[in-house]
């Protein structure tokens, strides 16, 4: 019985073996390639015509043909889901073919396909970059494009993930402020947050980080080393005051003025112990000079 069943199956390989495909791709026919490329192409079968067109390309390089079979070659890599290599030969055909009527959507195809090899916000944003340069290339080239519309909306998407991605980077900051070494990672909080605000200013998380900049801004005074902390204190003090600024109706406020008045408190008495300790060295200074003085009179 089994050896029935190996008897089978060997016949049915032997048979595709022999199949319109396997013969074709063993011809050395170019038109017969070309035409049966063309046609496996127009039937959905996008592996099998990629296979055709790498052996069929070499030979039609340059000829009028070419042109289609490049475009066909590309979108069989599209198809199948292998964008970075779509858009490699999207961007390849474009440069090479470039006032061909099938040149804009190239081109539309090379960032179409880094925007869907583009990872989510949590992951290196590096492709994700170069989808937004061959976008903008896209609608620089091409802004009366009917695709100029789908082109802005997948650049709006693109920007939200980095500004995610630089929202979940000062979060990171702002828990790691909480360890052992809290002093490197509340002014990594500052710069990221005060970078964050410049870089996205119309991001719903800017009132949520300004507030958050003053209260790392206290911490970070609070916490700092004498001769750094009255510089820092008024940082922080600052901070709040543009947060009133540009947040008069913010929940966040109650626990913003309460961070201000801490502030100020230890702004009081960091300048009094500065006072004080600028008398003591005044007056340990004034009481050694005396001595060099009285010791010089005595000679």
């Amino acid at each position: 019985m089994q050896s029935k069943s190996l008897l089978f199956l060997s016949i049915l390989f032997l048979l595709a073996s022999c199949g319109p495909f396997s013969k074709l791709e063993k011809s050395t026919n170019w038109e017969e390639l070309y035409n049966g490329a063309n046609k496996y192409y127009q039937e959905g079968e996008y592996s099998k015509a990629i296979i055709l067109y790498e052996k069929v390309l070499p030979v039609i390089k340059g000829s009028e043909k070419a042109e289609l079979a490049e475009y066909n070659y590309a979108n069989c890599h599209f198809k199948i889901k292998r964008y970075i290599e779509s858009a490699g030969y999207f961007n390849t055909f474009y440069r090479t073919y470039n006032r061909s009527p099938l040149a804009e959507e190239a081109l539309f195809m090379h960032a179409y396909s880094l925007y869907l090899d583009a990872p989510d916000y949590n992951l290196d944003q590096q492709s994700s970059q170069e989808a937004v340069a061959a976008i903008q290339q896209f609608v620089t080239r091409f802004p009366e494009s009917a695709s100029y519309e789908r082109a802005m909306e997948m650049l709006i998407d693109l920007e939200g993930r980095f500004e995610e991605k630089a929202y979940s980077e000062a979060q990171m900051y702002y828990r790691l402020k909480d360890g052992l070494f809290p002093g490197d990672f509340y002014r990594a909080c500052i710069v990221n947050f005060q970078n964050f605000a410049k870089d996205y200013p119309e991001s719903e998380h800017n009132e949520e980080l300004a507030y958050k900049l003053v209260e790392v801004g206290f911490g970070y005074a609070k916490n700092s080393a004498f001769d750094k902390k009255e510089e820092r204190l008024k940082d922080a003090i600052t901070f709040a005051n543009t947060f009133y600024r540009k947040y008069p109706s913010s929940p966040y406020m109650g626990d913003v003025k309460e961070f201000e008045s801490d502030t100020r408190e230890e702004l009081d008495s960091h300048l009094k112990l500065k006072k004080e300790f600028a008398e003591r060295t005044a007056a340990a200074e004034a009481k050694a000079l005396s001595e060099v003085n009285a010791a010089k009179e005595d000679n």
